[in-house]
């Protein structure tokens, strides 16, 4: 959202945009308190509609409405239930990550699956049916996932469980079948908020994937930093950061993470201006920053400690971030091509490094096996993430040859990054989205659940 603050009560009149800050669009902003005020917004949201919208974290457009309604979920954040035994939770949707993990630490439980960023509710978890570091061994966040409590567009408060065609379109399907009320998810015992990490240079792609298609079975956590500028026999040089959460045996005695083994710390540094001059990320400064970055990664170093934080959030410890794109903004493109589409993988990462765009935040994993969802995004194979610049010249052009290639190559792009994707290159990319449109139809026939994503999609 553009507007950090507004009014804690009333519907607002705001600019909304994702967390990329391109295409703002204007919304009546709703902020429901209770599920009966959640049911009255969605059977008063107007003729343009509504879409559910958390923390604001997804890139694109997925949750803006223009003209329409938009509802703040985050005052819905309620924990109702802990089964400390059990390794379960019942929470409201606009519980945030950061606050699952602030409760549920301390008790030796951690969230299944985590993205960059902590600052993700749970209803927009699922509707983007997220993925992290594990998806190679724990899959996205809908599969650990027991049931979840669904406000439908008629005003009916559903209970809706895996393995059913309901939920199977709600898992990924981007807030557009229903706005999530609740949600109970299976979590994952840890003795200590710490991880132990390995980290590793790649001198190049291929040195690259052979390390991560070798060994990532060995890890639960599993991660490469790429260096999208470097070209000729550097092209794809990365940093390799692998891990899993430390035993309490691996934690020092009389340390303070000895004395307090489970306590959650998350730093923060000063937040990025709200101004940056225009051209501070070029090709000259993001390619010193890739060079520094490259050279000061260990060839090797293993079972390093680390905060929770520094493992998996380390820019969330920077408050607003995004502003350092500038007023344009920037792109989040990620996409996935299958295992056996390696040759699809190197003339994509070439034709990104011969074009020299400006991207310090690179990154490569492997994903597992697909996930139930209609619409989600993880598919088996190689996913690479990286942020450009939005004014970059051509850029436009550029990704639409990208999104080709992928097409071509039985991949897709992350909806929940998406900003500008043409719609003929959909159903190519997700092969159930007839059944999501039929069951979206039937379920919603006069499209009150709607967004900027979905009406440029035509989903």
């Amino acid at each position: 959202m553009s507007a950090d603050t507004v009014p804690d009560t009333g519907w607002d009149r705001t600019t909304v945009t994702g967390w990329g800050r391109t295409a703002p669009t204007s919304a009546l902003l709703i902020r429901p308190r209770t599920y009966e005020e959640a049911v009255a917004a969605v059977r008063d949201c107007g003729a343009r509609g509504g879409i559910p919208r958390g923390l604001g974290r997804a890139y694109g457009d997925a949750a803006q409405n223009a003209g329409g309604a938009v509802l703040d979920m985050t005052g819905l954040d309620r924990v109702h239930a802990i089964d400390a035994d059990g390794g379960t939770v019942l929470c409201d949707a606009g519980v945030s990550l950061h606050r699952l993990m602030e409760v549920l630490l301390p008790l030796g439980w951690f969230v299944p699956v985590t993205p960059g960023t902590r600052y993700v509710t749970v209803g927009g978890a699922i509707g983007a049916d997220i993925h992290g570091k594990n998806h190679h061994v724990s899959g996205s966040f809908s599969r650990h996932v027991l049931s979840l409590e669904l406000l439908t567009a008629d005003g009916t408060i559903r209970t809706v469980r895996p393995g059913t065609p309901l939920f199977e379109a709600t898992a990924g399907g981007m807030g557009l079948t229903g706005v999530i009320l609740t949600a109970t998810i299976r979590l994952l015992p840890v003795e200590t908020s710490l991880m132990s990490v390995d980290t590793e240079r790649a001198t190049d792609l291929d040195d690259l994937m052979a390390r991560l298609a070798a060994t990532d079975h060995r890890y639960r956590y599993s991660v490469a930093w790429i260096d999208l500028l470097a070209r000729g026999t550097a092209m794809g040089r990365a940093v390799l950061t692998r891990g899993d959460h430390a035993p309490l045996d691996a934690v020092p005695a009389g340390t303070r993470a000895g004395r307090d083994p489970l306590a959650f710390r998350t730093p923060r540094l000063p937040a990025a201006p709200p101004f940056v001059p225009q051209g501070l990320l070029s090709r000259t400064t993001v390619g010193l920053f890739n060079e520094f970055w490259y050279r000061r990664a260990p060839r090797a170093r293993t079972g390093e400690l680390r905060q929770i934080p520094a493992f998996f959030h380390p820019l969330d410890g920077v408050p607003h971030w995004n502003r350092i794109y500038g007023r344009g903004g920037f792109v989040q493109y990620q996409f996935v091509v299958g295992y056996g589409q390696e040759e699809a993988l190197h003339r994509i990462v070439r034709r990104i490094s011969e074009r020299r765009c400006p991207s310090f935040l690179a990154v490569l994993k492997r994903f597992g096996e697909a996930d139930p969802g209609w619409l989600s995004f993880p598919a088996p194979g190689w996913t690479l993430a990286l942020d450009i610049p939005a004014n970059l010249p051509g850029l436009g052009a550029f990704l639409d040859a990208l999104d080709e290639e992928v097409a071509a190559a039985g991949g897709r792009v992350y909806l929940a990054k998406d900003a500008r994707l043409r719609p003929d290159l959909l159903a190519a990319m997700y092969p159930r989205l007839d059944d999501f449109r039929a069951l979206r139809a039937e379920l919603d026939p006069r499209g009150v659940l709607t967004s900027d994503l979905s009406r440029r999609l035509h989903l």
